[in-house]
């Protein structure tokens, strides 16, 4: 059997590493998440239970922990919505070479490079200035629209550049109008793309934290409850927390990722019944 060559061993070792460094800060929390009641923020652990996973249920435990859930919930939605809608729109509108599209582009991911701190402050400011009040689902909406857009928009301009015209030609030589064209051909074909930008703008939206530190209002979000009670909270309960919040965010991978197989096997099975006649 013949050797392997030594920079195998290497890279292996160095994958391995790499892998811990990345989900080893995740693994502990879950791990010392499932500490006794009289356990504490570091190992080694006293006792294994479920105590600290029933003290979230406790408001004056951790705080409006499942109000700021719920806002961040409601929040991730919204900004999922519009960065699909004006992603997609963005794209088709460029497909067309216009005037100052150039400078549009850049205009519209500029903002990838300001620091956010800054986005907040700035709509945060602008919001008080115009006497508009400073709230989560507004000005908190629009700052972190400032992050997820230019993902969308880099994402759908990466499929449209792939994508095959020859499908909106044949579809307007049947008689297609524009809108049946979009919805019917170029939408179906770009769906598991459109799935990817749902998923980048709801998960760029539930965990961001700095653009909505001055743009929330009196309402928390998550990230920024969970930042609160860092300063207050020294039992297990805020591992815990991290636990689930951690879950719920590769519960919504998952829910996404089978949406895609879903729509990736329904595909297969449309072209399989057309090449065969039915």
């Amino acid at each position: 059997m013949e050797s392997r060559p030594r920079s195998f061993y290497l890279l292996s070792a160095f994958f391995i590493l790499f892998l811990m460094f990345l989900y080893g800060p995740t693994l502990t929390i879950g791990i010392l998440s499932f500490q006794g009641p009289k356990g504490g923020l570091t190992f080694p652990m006293n006792g294994v239970s479920m105590h600290w996973f029933a003290d979230l249920f406790k408001q004056q435990a951790v705080g409006d922990i499942w109000g700021s859930f719920r806002r961040s919930f409601v929040l991730g939605l919204m900004v999922m919505v519009s960065t699909v809608i004006v992603s997609v729109s963005a794209g088709l509108a460029f497909r067309k070479n216009f005037k100052g599209s150039g400078v549009l582009f850049y205009m519209a991911i500029t903002s990838l490079v300001i620091p956010s701190i800054l986005v907040s402050l700035g709509v945060g400011l602008i919001f008080s200035q115009l006497g508009f009040k400073v709230h989560w689902a507004t000005s908190g909406f629009g700052s972190q629209l400032t992050w997820t857009l230019p993902f969308g928009l880099l994402i759908i301009f990466a499929v449209f550049n792939r994508f095959d015209k020859s499908f909106e030609e044949a579809a307007r030589d049947q008689g297609a109008t524009p809108w049946q064209t979009i919805r019917f051909v170029i939408l179906p074909i770009i769906a598991p793309s459109l799935i990817g930008v749902a998923l980048f703008g709801f998960t760029l939206s539930y965990d961001e934290f700095a653009r909505t530190l001055l743009t929330a209002g009196s309402y928390n979000t998550l990230p920024l409850e969970i930042f609160g009670i860092t300063t207050n909270v020294t039992t297990p309960v805020i591992y815990a927390l991290g636990t689930l919040t951690t879950l719920f965010s590769l519960l919504i991978i998952a829910v996404f990722l089978v949406i895609v197989w879903i729509m990736g096997k329904r595909r297969r099975g449309l072209g399989s019944d057309a090449g065969s006649g039915v």
